[in-house]
């Protein structure tokens, strides 16, 4: 096992409050409280433990209203559709869940869509056009890191998007569906379906790892 975790890292991505049941207001995930203990599970395989938040303003130019419900298109470089307000850092919607560490505890940790006119969903990149770099890629790279475990919120976009980004830039990708949940199963089916045909492997429980054949192993 300790040779696995020198190559490995976990990471925790947008594991927040916003997404909960918690936070009914903004963009609750059914049973998304509840991925605590398989994130803090996988961590225990890898050397690094890797995290991200949303950060948002609740004047971003992408804020659902009456007149722009949520999900209809908006136009612009670094958005592209409308979301409630959520993850507005003071509040306890931008908290990580309880259980998980602080972002000061982590070995790397992103905050995202920061500026009122991006939301990324990826957390690799600031900006859609993946150009912007986080520093999460550069950060693994120079750690030398050939494997990342993957959790959080949500299967279908911001777990999605960042799992494709580490799958772009040369990492291998275990998803771990015990520390995921899906916003809608229509679009997680379709998250899942695009991340096997980007050969991301897939565990359904953290206890999984100890038996799972890696490629280049023995």
């Amino acid at each position: 096992m300790k040779q696995r975790q020198q190559q490995f890292a976990s990471f925790d991505i947008d594991a927040q409050n916003c997404f909960t049941p918690l936070c009914p207001a903004e963009l609750p995930v059914p049973h998304g409280d509840e991925i605590v203990a398989q994130l803090n599970y996988q961590a225990r395989f890898a050397r690094l433990r890797i995290g991200s938040k949303d950060a948002h303003s609740p004047q971003a130019h992408w804020v659902a209203d009456s007149r722009h419900p949520p999900l209809t298109a908006i136009e612009g470089t670094n958005m592209d559709l409308r979301w409630p307000v959520h993850a507005v850092p003071g509040t306890p919607g931008f908290e990580l869940i309880d259980g998980l560490p602080r972002p000061s505890q982590y070995d790397f940790f992103v905050w995202k869509g920061v500026e009122p006119d991006m939301h990324p969903y990826g957390a690799c990149y600031h900006d859609l056009a993946e150009t912007l770099s986080t520093g999460v890629i550069e950060y693994l790279r120079q750690q030398q890191v050939r494997w990342i475990i993957a959790g959080g919120l949500a299967t279908d976009y911001c777990v999605r998007t960042t799992v494709m980004q580490l799958r772009k830039a040369g990492f291998n990708v275990v998803v771990n569906l015990g520390a995921c949940r899906g916003l809608e199963q229509g679009s997680t089916n379709e998250a899942l379906a695009a991340m096997r045909g980007a050969d991301v492997l897939f565990v359904n429980q953290a206890e999984e790892l100890e038996h799972i054949s890696l490629e280049g192993e023995t």
